[in-house]
């Protein structure tokens, strides 16, 4: 069978999802524990690779299994066998054909920060904390200039291993709740660091040190030595992957939207 999973977790503990010598990483957790649950080695294929500190609400992976287990024995039983900031959150038999990284259409991306003149204490590996007044309007306004179809070279990391630095970014909104500034996008799919790029020259120009269209000339550079700092990876989650509507996902809402807007 080939079993698809609904993944979250707190990336403050690990050093990012993909297996490493010598550290932990997400990935090597659930593969343990999948592997307990089907009496047998489990490797799981995931959505999105995600970078040390960056956090998932809606990750998902596939892994092939013989063993003859209920859905809800393989959501109940790995996390039984998994540490508490890492869980399943559903579990779905899927079809031969489906593959959770090359079957995806979109992902989704939300990056947080505390705006304000103080650190927080309990939310210092969640958000990023900039102590500099942001102007969320010029944000939205900037991060409308990279919406659409484009060669991001400026906005992706300098080791990025993509075949092609030209992707589809759907919608890209920028928005205030009190002390907290949120950064959404939706692409077709993303770059190594593209969204902690992006982020970075987002706030760049929410402190007024650059204006608005400096975004549009980044993206005209194509050159990532011109393409500002990389923020930091505590304020970034992956909330949603999209499919095709054959696959019939499980509809989960992003869970970082009432987590942290409860807060």
């Amino acid at each position: 069978m080939r079993i698809a999973l609904g993944i979250e977790y707190d990336g403050a503990g690990f050093h990012g999802w993909q297996i490493q010598q010598a550290v932990r990483t997400v990935q090597e957790t659930l593969e343990l524990a999948l592997s307990r649950v089907a009496n047998h080695p489990v490797r799981v294929h995931c959505a999105g690779r995600t970078d040390t500190g960056v956090h998932a609400t809606g990750q998902v992976v596939h892994f092939e299994t013989d063993a003859v287990r209920s859905m809800r024995s393989w959501l109940f039983g790995t996390n039984v066998n998994m540490p508490h900031d890492v869980s399943v959150v559903w579990a779905k038999e899927m079809p031969g054909e489906f593959h959770a990284r090359f079957s995806a259409v979109g992902r989704h991306y939300r990056y947080v920060i505390l705006n304000r003149a103080s650190r927080s204490a309990l939310q210092r590996d969640r958000m990023v904390w900039c102590h500099y007044p942001l102007d969320e309007r010029l944000m939205h306004e900037a991060g409308q200039y990279l919406v659409g179809t484009h060669d991001f070279s400026s906005y992706r990391a300098l080791g990025c291993q993509a075949k092609s630095p030209v992707k589809t970014i759907h919608r890209l909104q920028v928005s205030r709740q009190d002390e907290r500034v949120t950064i959404d996008i939706h692409a077709n799919a993303f770059l190594h660091h593209m969204v902690r790029n992006v982020a970075g020259v987002l706030m760049t120009i929410g402190r007024a040190e650059q204006p608005s269209v400096w975004a549009q000339q980044v993206l005209c550079y194509k050159d990532r030595a011109r393409g500002g700092v990389t923020a930091r990876p505590q304020g970034l989650y992956l909330t949603k992957v999209d499919y095709p509507e054959a696959f019939d996902m499980p509809l989960e809402e992003p869970f970082p939207t009432t987590l942290i807007e409860s807060q």
